[in-house]
């Protein structure tokens, strides 16, 4: 689907990389930077998006919100097909207008001969076949590779380690009249064994580039933009290695489909908005003749189609619940399963039913729901370097200049479709408020607290609170304990947390265990079987949160220790950490001794006994 084309090339030929769809708008959407086989290359943004057909993916709810915090950064998302799914390769028939386009980042590489080793960039090299040449020997020459430090600042922005100017500037000497450089590694690949040196005799270990004080100024670069994506920028820039894991964080926003009382209306002229968009009083007849309009108008009025149009173009934004909580809402309302109730046939997203063991539920649980049909979108609206940016409760970002754009001309996101099932399972309210009010519960949460604000270091994320901490906590628990049972491995099941104060509005205290899969019409059922069980499921989960193998190491670690891991408590690999992909929070705001009884920590646990 990745695809980089060069001028002069048949554009027929198979393109020089390929990803799955869901990683286009996720680990390797606009601004990423990937290693194909022979070449380092960033992704182009949304302009360099090349479709044969666009496909759009609809979901009004995630659209109105994401578009409300846009038009508070000054971006605007288009009515009509604002979440477009990634384009489809052919691999029968690849041809330039169908793909994404890379563009070749960095364009500095090493010569690969030990005995040489020089830095140079691609213009001033031969290509021969899938490799850039050095003729370091006058003959046939060698291969070389592109190299893997480059430079970022926190607003995202992405350019050339400056190579010239970092050598020649450690000893205040001007830059040589002709640079000849190479960069020498040691073998252990430290730092402090890596050095690039001059010609003329200036050299500079490549650890200096590690303070950052010391780094320029940043010049504004976005590079997936093209030549009109620079900006200004008064950021230090900081060393980055390519392949790092902070080199690249999407923030995606997600929304389940669940159904809309009163506002179905609203979402049948979006979806023909392009024709409605016209629409008068003296026209609207016309247009109803339209066989895709007649339908999706059927049984309104023509005033009530009138009014809807004028709110929207208004901009007239309809009432509605943040995303989750209109979610927590749905599934807490749903009804009991019945004997021989079947999810509804194709075009229904969302089917859940309550369900009540013969045994009843643990202390501490008052609802399961049991999801047999569930549609996920997440939509990418942007992307951070170096440190992540926290969503809120809502799961959804400050779109604030840390972020930077996918696209400039660009007014749509790129969208991914995920169908599955899932287990929803709600604490108690008055059990999780009294479990908050303890004083040790107290006094372990302002323990997180400094652990956050050490992290946090003055910025604009907020402590979610040790309600989040629990079910977060909970929540990785009960993927391990699930994905042993129920056939799908552990990176297939993901989570959604459901958490809001008891000073909200509406408190939630409730997760979604969720699986799903793109491009298909859904799952097989395995996991909502497993729901059935949760009692077993919960009984494993408090076995294996009880002693963690790094005991007491673990137990015992404090979040505002002088250690990096300041957002967990009682957490680490060998017991909470789950794959990143299943993860809302990166393994972070986790603490074990929240939810069950941990060595030294008396009193704090939700579940006091084994269920």
């Amino acid at each position: 689907m990745a695809s980089k084309w060069r001028g002069g090339r048949d554009p027929h030929v198979e393109p020089d990389g390929k990803v799955r769809q869901s990683q286009a708008s996720s680990t390797f959407g606009p601004g990423a930077m990937i290693d194909l086989v022979h070449d380092a290359v960033v992704v182009g943004g949304l302009d360099f998006w090349r479709y044969d057909k666009s496909r759009s993916v609809s979901e009004p709810r995630l659209r109105d919100a994401i578009a409300s915090r846009l038009e508070e950064s000054g971006r605007k998302l288009c009515d009509e097909g604002s979440f477009r799914l990634p384009p489809t390769g052919d691999d029968h028939e690849p041809r330039r207008n169908c793909g994404i386009e890379v563009l070749e980042f960095p364009k500095w590489f090493i010569c690969q001969n030990p005995d040489c080793r020089a830095l140079v960039q691609s213009d001033q090299m031969v290509r021969k076949g899938d490799k850039y040449i050095h003729s370091c020997d006058g003959k046939k020459g060698n291969p070389c590779v592109p190299v893997r430090f480059v430079m970022a600042c926190k607003n995202g922005h992405l350019e050339e380690f400056p190579w010239i100017s970092y050598v020649h500037g450690l000893q205040g000497r001007p830059r040589c009249a002709a640079p000849a450089l190479r960069l020498h590694e040691g073998g252990t690949g430290d730092f402090a064994d890596v050095a690039v040196r001059c010609a003329c005799g200036a050299s500079r270990p490549m650890s200096n580039a590690l303070v950052e004080r010391v780094n320029p100024t940043c010049s504004g670069q976005r590079p997936w933009l093209g030549r009109e994506g620079q900006e200004a920028c008064t950021e230090r820039l900081r060393l980055l290695v390519r392949t790092a894991s902070n080199s690249y964080f999407p923030q995606v926003v997600s929304a389940l489909s669940i159904p809309e009382p009163g506002l179905g209306l609203r979402d049948a002229i979006r979806e023909q908005w392009s024709t409605l968009q016209i629409a008068n009083e003296s026209n609207l007849a016309v247009l109803r003749q339209i066989p895709k309009v007649q339908v999706a108008l059927d049984g309104r009025s023509d005033a009530e189609i009138l009014e809807t149009i004028e709110d929207i173009r208004k901009g007239k934004q309809p009432p509605r619940d943040a995303l989750r909580t209109a979610e927590f809402k749905q599934f807490t309302g749903s009804v009991a399963g019945r004997i021989g109730d079947l999810p509804p046939p194709k075009g229904h997203y969302f089917f859940a039913r309550t369900f009540q063991p013969r045994d009843r539920l643990p202390t501490g649980i008052a609802r399961l729901v049991l999801a047999h049909r569930l549609r996920e979108v997440r939509v990418q609206v942007g992307l951070t370097r170096l440190e992540s940016a926290t969503p809120d409760l809502q799961g959804e970002y400050d779109l604030g200049v840390a972020m930077a754009p996918l696209g400039l001309q660009t007014d749509w996101l790129p969208a991914t479709e995920v169908r599955g099932e899932g287990i929803f399972i709600q604490l108690d309210e008055q059990v999780v408020q009294h479990w908050e009010n303890r004083d040790v519960v107290l006094a372990r949460s302002r323990e997180l607290f400094d652990g956050f604000q050490r992290w946090s270091n003055g910025g604009k994320a907020v402590f979610p609170g040790a309600r989040f901490y629990l079910l977060h906590s909970l929540s990785h628990l009960l993927m391990t304990a699930l994905s042993i049972e129920c056939g799908y491995g552990a990176s297939a099941l993901t989570e959604r947390i459901y958490c809001a104060p008891a000073t909200d509005p509406t408190p939630m205290a409730a997760i979604l265990i969720s699986t799903g899969s793109t491009g298909t019409e859904g799952t097989l059922g395995g996991l909502v079987e497993q729901g059935r069980h949760l009692r077993a499921h919960l009984r494993l989960a408090f076995d294996m949160g009880k002693l963690c193998s790094n005991d007491p190491v673990c137990a015992s670690h404090k979040p505002s220790s002088l250690t990096e891991r300041n957002l967990e408590g009682a957490a680490c690999h060998g017991c909470l950490f789950v794959a990143e992909c299943s993860c809302e929070r990166f393994n972070q705001y986790l603490d074990r001794a929240l939810v069950v009884p941990a060595l030294g920590h008396d009193g704090v646990a939700f579940f006091t006994e084994r269920p």
